[in-house]
């Protein structure tokens, strides 16, 4: 994922304005003062693991001095919460810090007796933790992630836009669907109940969290279906934006031939490489047939 982006130039308009001098940033920081003006003059760049420190000694928050362009992976959150990466060590009570490092690789998931404690230390939740790895993960392999927070790469959603990914639309349909404190269902709550609507083992935990964290990208017709009836929306929501613009593309060339008085000629037929899905079709005949009625009532 995007690190967070730093701005020696901002760095030091935002020191200057708070009228603190390089030797207070570089003491709470425990580094020179020479290396404070090294980081301002762009010769060198703080460590990753040290912004999260650099921002609280300036009085600001993080993601505002530093922002990143998307959702954090599990590098990103041990920088954030200022550990390197031999300190994790201690945090998992193992003799090195392979665990994490291969993890962050994205070469293997980490056991789960090491979540707690790395959450705790991070400051996230075991799920956040867990988004994260995925991420990590799905960088290692070259897979499209969850969608970043911000846009500053240029190539994201705006903010309040509407969900493009898989990823995205079902993120969305379980943060509204289950507000409150409480939170959504865990990926295995999902799974389970995704199964029990299919009346088939068709997924699992892992494969559930994949999909919602941009690991996947796809999933079967059977898994999308019984999905779809567990949260309570329309099919056609998780279908591909050009598939559902076909579709709309198709009613607006009806309702323009009704306007035409030609809708017979669309009664029973789709109109592209798509085609209408027959419920679709079923609806759209009825209202041909109840327009043709209007039609031939108007004439006599």
């Amino acid at each position: 994922m995007p690190a967070r982006h730093f701005d020696r130039s901002r760095l030091r308009t935002v020191r200057r304005a708070a009228e603190i001098y390089q030797a207070a940033v570089g003491e709470a920081l425990g580094v020179s003062d020479s290396a404070v003006a090294s980081w301002e003059s762009g010769a060198q760049t703080p460590d990753p693991e040290k912004l999260p420190a650099l921002a609280r000694a300036l009085g600001r928050d993080v993601d505002d001095l530093f922002p990143r362009s998307g959702p954090p992976d599990l590098t990103d959150l041990r920088c954030d919460a200022g550990y390197y990466q031999y300190e994790t060590a201690a945090l998992t009570g193992t003799r090195s810090a392979g665990p994490v490092a291969a993890a962050e690789r994205g070469e293997r998931r980490l056991k789960d007796k090491y979540v707690p404690a790395l959450a705790a230390a991070y400051g996230v939740s075991e799920e956040e933790l867990r988004r994260a790895e995925a991420r990590s993960i799905a960088k290692a392999q070259g897979v499209q992630v969850d969608e970043p927070a911000a846009s500053e790469a240029g190539n994201t959603s705006a903010p309040g836009a509407p969900p493009e990914s898989l990823a995205e639309k079902i993120t969305l349909l379980l943060d509204s669907s289950y507000p409150g404190p409480q939170g959504p269902p865990s990926d295995a709550e999902m799974a389970s109940a995704v199964n029990a609507h299919a009346g088939a083992h068709v997924i699992t935990e892992e494969d559930f969290r994949d999909l919602r964290t941009g690991v996947t990208g796809t999933a079967s017709a059977e898994v999308l279906d019984a999905l779809a009836d567990v949260i309570g929306v329309s099919r056609m929501y998780f279908q591909p934006d050009d598939a559902v613009a076909a579709q709309v593309y198709e009613g607006l060339q009806m309702l323009a031939a009704a306007k035409k008085g030609s809708v017979g000629r669309m009664k029973a037929r789709g109109l592209g490489s798509q085609g209408l899905s027959p419920t679709a079709m079923a609806l759209i005949n009825e209202l041909v047939a109840e327009m043709e009625e209007k039609e031939t009532d108007a004439n006599e």
